[in-house]
């Protein structure tokens, strides 16, 4: 017997990780924070899961990028990397001490 799942469970699920790196650090001094999301998400769900999973902040824009897989060779063997999603999301007010390492 499965359970329903909530509005709320359904947007934690959206976040998958915060995507840190020099270029993306450079955008926190305006307040643009870089995060791995579900590849189905939408604007709007990235902006409501940001608001539940960081409270006291407000979402003002949100841009995300579809980064297509690439092909890689390890010796002989040839594969390809996971595709995914990146929200690049603008937030107004306290900054994320979590993601600034200040």
């Amino acid at each position: 017997m499965s359970k329903a799942r909530t509005n709320n469970e359904k947007l934690y699920d959206i976040i998958k990780k915060p995507h840190i790196t020099e270029k993306s650090m450079m955008g926190v001094q305006n307040g643009k924070y870089t995060f791995i999301v579900d590849k189905d998400a939408t604007k709007v769900d990235i902006a409501s899961a940001i608001e539940l999973a960081y409270p006291g902040r407000k979402v003002t824009q949100v841009r995300t990028v579809y980064m297509p897989s690439h092909e890689k060779r390890m010796g002989m063997k040839f594969g390809r990397t996971q595709s995914g999603k990146k929200a690049i999301v603008t937030i107004v007010g306290d900054s994320i001490e979590e993601l600034t390492g200040v």
